[in-house]
């Protein structure tokens, strides 16, 4: 059985990336899934003078621990101005700091979602680069668009195609861990 972490790269208390990774962990039956709000992962903007006077924090040691016992990972990322957040952005400068390869042989399923039309792809892009330089293996994406008028807290993802395409990605993802 493999041990999956699952979380949104957002610290928003409204993330519809989160509602979407945990619908998405909602899936699973035969795996050890652990879902954590990244809201409770708080850490200083990295600079170098910050690590070199303060170190590393006890939370971000937790957290680079978590991430390193888990087998595989389901992140689902959200978007600011066509990248990734600054908040998630934070968490990984400061990841890669305790740890350049946190995630070598992590297999990860790498989703995003927005209220607009790209569904957070251009995110979901500069992530999907930006993984693989700590190790990680990117072993499928998924982008749901629209998310206010394709997701339903009750039913999770309503249209067709991209339930379809969801439901792909996961068995791709599966497949590999």
């Amino acid at each position: 059985m493999s041990r999956i972490l699952a979380f949104a790269g957002s610290n928003s208390s409204t993330s519809i990336n989160y509602k979407l990774v945990k619908y998405t962990t909602s899936l699973f039956m035969d795996h050890e899934v652990e879902l954590i709000n990244m809201a409770d992962y708080n850490f200083p903007v990295f600079s170098e003078d910050l690590e070199r006077e303060e170190g590393y924090s006890d939370l971000l040691r937790e957290l680079k621990d978590r991430i390193v016992r888990a087998n595989a990972l389901i992140i689902s990322v959200n978007e600011h101005n066509s990248n990734p957040s600054a908040f998630f952005k934070n968490v990984l400068d400061w990841l890669s700091r305790v740890d350049r390869n946190f995630l070598a042989d992590t297999k990860i399923l790498l989703m995003s979602c927005s209220g607009g039309r790209r569904g957070g792809t251009g995110s979901l892009e500069v992530v999907k680069g930006m993984l693989p330089r700590f190790g990680g293996e990117i072993t499928a994406t998924f982008s749901l668009p629209s998310f206010n008028h394709t997701f339903d807290k009750a039913k999770g993802i309503t249209d067709p195609e991209l339930a379809e395409g969801h439901k792909n990605a996961l068995e791709i993802f599966l497949s590999q861990i």
